[in-house]
């Protein structure tokens, strides 16, 4: 039986007697509750590794860059100064019309 005060209060028993029961339920409820929070965290992880496995399954690599354009006409000369030449030797007669074609052809790439 709990002794109690003169005003109707437990004595210093029932005071510990209470406290512990109160403090008893307050880390069972803490200790809960972290395990609870501990084990949302480890299912949101694996659920994130696992969109992250899925996503990187499915996009195909990148495409491997272009190759660089082809270098300019070497020795300095450009297209058009080349066609005179082939022009003036065509006039001057060195080149026969088929020749001038083929020549032509070449420079153009065709």
């Amino acid at each position: 039986m709990i002794r109690r005060g003169r005003i109707g209060r437990p004595g210093l028993l029932g005071t510990i007697a209470r406290t512990a029961v109160v403090t008893g339920t307050a880390q069972a409820t803490s200790n809960a509750m972290q395990r609870s929070s501990q084990r949302r965290y480890a299912e949101q992880q694996a659920y994130l590794d696992q969109q992250a496995a899925r996503q990187q399954n499915a996009y195909p690599p990148p495409p491997a860059a272009p190759p660089p354009p082809p270098p300019a006409v070497p020795g300095g000369e450009d297209l058009t100064s080349k066609l005179g030449k082939l022009a003036q030797l065509h006039e001057a007669g060195a080149l026969s019309d088929s020749e001038f074609a083929a020549a032509k052809a070449q420079l153009l790439g065709g």
